[in-house]
Parts: C-alpha cells; sequence; structure tokens
C-alpha cells in the first residue's frame, strides 16, 4: 500500500490545527505590500493582514510559490520509496501555483510520484477537497479512489460569496471604475460563484445585504433541496455576519457539519474585507 501525502497551499484557507490533524501539508502563497514580503498565513495572518489594508494606500500584490520551494517540501514528504504525493491546489484561473508544482514534479519524476490536482476552486472549496483526500489516505484507498473522490467532491460542491464592496474587485481590475462607483451608489451586493473553469462568474447582483444573503439561500435550497448536507461559511472580518448565514443555512438546508473558516490574506487581497461566502457539498 502506497505512503499517501496531501499537500495543498495556504489559499485552502485550512486552520492549522485542521492541517496538522489530518497531516496536510499547506504551502504558503505570498502577499506584498511594497517592498514588504509575507508568507500568507505563516508572518501574516487574516486580522493582521485587513489591518494592513485599511491603512494602505495601494493595493498588495500576490504571488504563487516557486518550483524550488515545492521541491523543498515534495523531497521532505518523500521518506519512503511507496510515498505518493497528491498535491492539491488553487484554481490555475486565479494563480499560476498549478504551474510552479507541475514544474517541481518534472524535476522529481525518477524520485518520487506526485498527482497535481486543479481544484478549479479556492478558499474552503480546496480545504474540503484536501481534508477528503487526507481521510480517504488513512482509510487506505488507492491513489486512483482519492483523486476520483476530490473530482466527485469538485464537481458537487457549490460556492456563492457575497462581496461587501466593490472596491476591491475595481483595484485589482476585475470591474472598471464606472461600475464600481455605479454599483457603490445603488448598493449593489454581487453574488459570484466559481464555475466549472474554475473562474469567478457573476450569479446576481441584489440591492442590500439582506437581499443578497436571502437569494443565495434560495439558491442552495433549489441545489440541495431535502439532501443532507456538510457546510463552511467562509468571511473576511465579519464572525457575526458568518453566524448569522450559517444560522439561516441551518434553517433552510439539512446540515450534518459545519464550520467557519477565516479568508486569509491571498484572497482577502482581491475580495477585501466585509466578504461572506458559504461552501456547500453533500454529505457522504
Amino acid at each position: 500500500m502506497a505512503n499517501i501525502k496531501i499537500v495543498t497551499d495556504s489559499t485552502s484557507d485550512l486552520p492549522r490545527d485542521v492541517a496538522e490533524t489530518y497531516g496536510i501539508e499547506k504551502i504558503p502563497l505570498k502577499v506584498h505590500f511594497g517592498s514588504e514580503t509575507y508568507l500568507d498565513g505563516v508572518d501574516l495572518q487574516s486580522a493582521e493582514f485587513f489591518r494592513k489594508l485599511a491603512e494602505s494606500a495601494e493595493l498588495p500584490t500576490t504571488s504563487q510559490p516557486s518550483p524550488v520551494e515545492f521541491m523543498e517540501v515534495y523531497k521532505k514528504l518523500a521518506d519512503t520509496p511507496d510515498t505518493v504525493i497528491i498535491s492539491l491546489h488553487i484554481s490555475s484561473a486565479f494563480s499560476g501555483t498549478i504551474q510552479s508544482a507541475t514544474l517541481a514534479k518534472s524535476l522529481l519524476e525518477e524520485q518520487v510520484r506526485i498527482e497535481i490536482v486543479d481544484s478549479k476552486s479556492t478558499s474552503y472549496g480546496l480545504g474540503m477537497m484536501a481534508i477528503a483526500a487526507a481521510e480517504a489516505a488513512r482509510e487506505g484507498k488507492s491513489v486512483e479512489e482519492i483523486l476520483e473522490i476530490v473530482q466527485r467532491i469538485r464537481r458537487e460542491t457549490r460556492l456563492f460569496f457575497i462581496v461587501d464592496t466593490l472596491e476591491y474587485l475595481q483595484k485589482g481590475g476585475r470591474i472598471g471604475k464606472a461600475a464600481a462607483m455605479l454599483g457603490s451608489l445603488l448598493n449593489l451586493k454581487p453574488i459570484l460563484t466559481v464555475d466549472d473553469s474554475g473562474e469567478v462568474a457573476p450569479v446576481d447582483k441584489i440591492r442590500g445585504s439582506k437581499k443578497a444573503v436571502a437569494r443565495v439561500i434560495e439558491l442552495l435550497q433549489k441545489d440541495f433541496g431535502d439532501r443532507t448536507v456538510d457546510v463552511c461559511v467562509v468571511h473576511s472580518v465579519a464572525r457575526e455576519r458568518a453566524e448569522e448565514l450559517l444560522s439561516l443555512v441551518s434553517e433552510a438546508l439539512k446540515v450534518r457539519n459545519h464550520t467557519y473558516s477565516e479568508l486569509g490574506p491571498v484572497l482577502g487581497t482581491h475580495a477585501g474585507p466585509g466578504t461572506l461566502g458559504v461552501f456547500v457539498t453533500p454529505a457522504r
């Protein structure tokens, strides 16, 4: 039986204790405030990041890990001849992280088997896949079985997120300045998702936060009906609103397990503070 190791990256928004519990290795992306560089979730946590973001005149930038950083992690984990590494990462539409991982794999092909998975997702959508892969590995499932589980979760998980302000989408070049100004004046709250190609896609635009949340609940009811589900609510410095959202989701759906996660610095750069997101996947 293979010695299977699970790797993901910091955009999975897995809390450190959860990653440690499941034996998941996290490779950090980077956040740059001017000349200062921070490792996402290592030397810059969510609370400090959003404080710095509020004080910064310019939007920070982000970058992926280098192939060398991936190689260092892969070599560390390849401690037995039968090691197989399953490396799951942020959508290639959002980041070059997959490219770095793939290059590292090509340089280590004679030393260890590495399976690279484009999650076509991010945040806890990616985190859910990493946890499921780690659980399946502990149960003694094969590499092929684990990859199929991951693909099934990717197909079946639904994500909706609500951006509190259009300012950061505009600063990041996602929408034009005129659209951002108009949206702010009209109090529009975009409801977004990540589509099958791994791209951010609009779902709806609703005036007011409460109506936007109600619309998300309506969409989830349509997708899941009376099926039993697992839920994660993610947020950026908006815990109280996240709790309210989970309460509404729990009233509308049959929730088996639930958790919260804070949006990390890399994703927070593009979404901004006050963002709410909900990941829902069928319970197994």
